[in-house]
């Protein structure tokens, strides 16, 4: 059904009396027009992302804040691990 024509859509829905929806080949006209549109902006910014170089100091204070971002996660993880365990205390074998 994925396949399927407009007209086949709108006559399996409404039948052969139906009314055709107004300004129905504009509005479909323009849509596809907006669709062409968004797919190339999208496309000339990958492009622009591949093409942009990157500085080496840039790229070294991309590394160092996500390292210093995972290891405040570490940190922030080994201590509510801590917290955890320590709340929970020995506890008899059978209840």
């Amino acid at each position: 059904m994925h396949n399927d024509s407009i007209e086949t859509l709108l006559l399996r829905h409404y039948g052969t009396n139906g009314p055709t929806p107004e300004a129905l080949e504009q509005r479909l006209c323009a849509s596809v027009h907006q669709e062409a549109q968004d797919i190339q902006q999208r496309q000339s910014v990958a492009r622009r992302l591949c093409e942009q170089r990157i500085s080496r100091r840039r790229a070294v204070q991309l590394v160092a804040m996500s390292s210093a971002g995972l290891g405040l996660l570490s940190a922030s993880v080994a201590s509510v691990q801590s917290l955890l365990s320590s709340q929970e205390g020995p506890r008899p074998a059978y209840s």
